[in-house]
């Protein structure tokens, strides 16, 4: 499904809708479990989730958070994804310590996503992770979470988290692999600006190549919202 919004904050608030409504209406287990991503696009949506209205319409104790992938750096690090949705969100609501996971990122790189790896499959019993919601951009050159143009992960069909490397700075990351990202119940790309506007065109009308443009992975079994400006060129034919 493609949803497509005038402006980055109609993005967030798309978002925060079905986010409020999903997290009322999971019935699957009791906690309704979330794994978040980094950048600016969801920073706006976290910070809009945080405040009423919104705020008061989620039962928060419910709620249970992970993270779609982070970069290798220590949780107060500027760069860390960890950090951006504490400050935004996590900080702002009454959300329950023990139900927030977050990537260590701290440990060197293999440590970090083996550590990752235990952790879901204590919480998901062993079986693959389903999350609730899954939350995911897209990069200019296509990559999603953090699974780059070219990189092994991309290819990965047993392990849930692997270590990757990005091409720019921090390079070490951990990410969840395409088998955790393709068991969510809902998973939604977010895509903004003008800038992403070709990568859009080439993923839904370019040559099938995932491992050129990781984010194809995403097209049958995601949502993607967008706005007007990222959208720009997905309506030419």
């Amino acid at each position: 499904m493609i949803g497509i919004t005038e402006s980055p904050e109609g993005v967030a608030l798309a978002l925060v809708q079905f986010i409020v409504q999903r997290a009322a209406s999971s019935t699957d287990h009791r906690l309704c479990r979330v794994a978040l991503s980094g950048g600016s696009t969801p920073r706006r949506l976290y910070e809009m989730l945080a405040r009423p209205p919104w705020r008061d319409q989620v039962d928060w104790a419910r709620i249970e958070v992970f993270w779609s992938d982070e970069r290798c750096v220590p949780p107060d690090d500027p760069a860390s994804n960890y950090r951006m949705a504490r400050e935004a969100l996590l900080e702002q609501v009454p959300i329950h310590p023990a139900h927030i996971h977050r990537i260590l990122g701290e440990l060197p790189p293999d440590e970090a996503a083996a550590a990752y790896e235990r952790t879901l499959r204590k919480v998901f019993r062993g079986r693959a992770p389903r999350f609730d919601i899954l939350l995911l951009g897209m990069g200019v050159d296509g990559h999603t979470a953090s699974l780059f143009p070219g990189t092994p992960a991309i290819h990965e069909t047993m392990r849930w988290v692997a270590a990757t490397e990005a091409p720019t700075a921090p390079h070490a990351r951990i990410t969840l692999t395409p088998v955790a990202l393709s068991h969510a119940v809902d998973a939604y790309v977010l895509v903004t600006g003008a800038e992403k506007a070709d990568m859009v065109r080439t993923i839904f009308k370019g040559p099938r190549d995932p491992d050129r443009y990781p984010a194809q992975l995403l097209i049958d079994s995601a949502y993607w919202i967008m706005d007007e400006a990222a959208a720009a060129r997905f309506r030419e034919p």
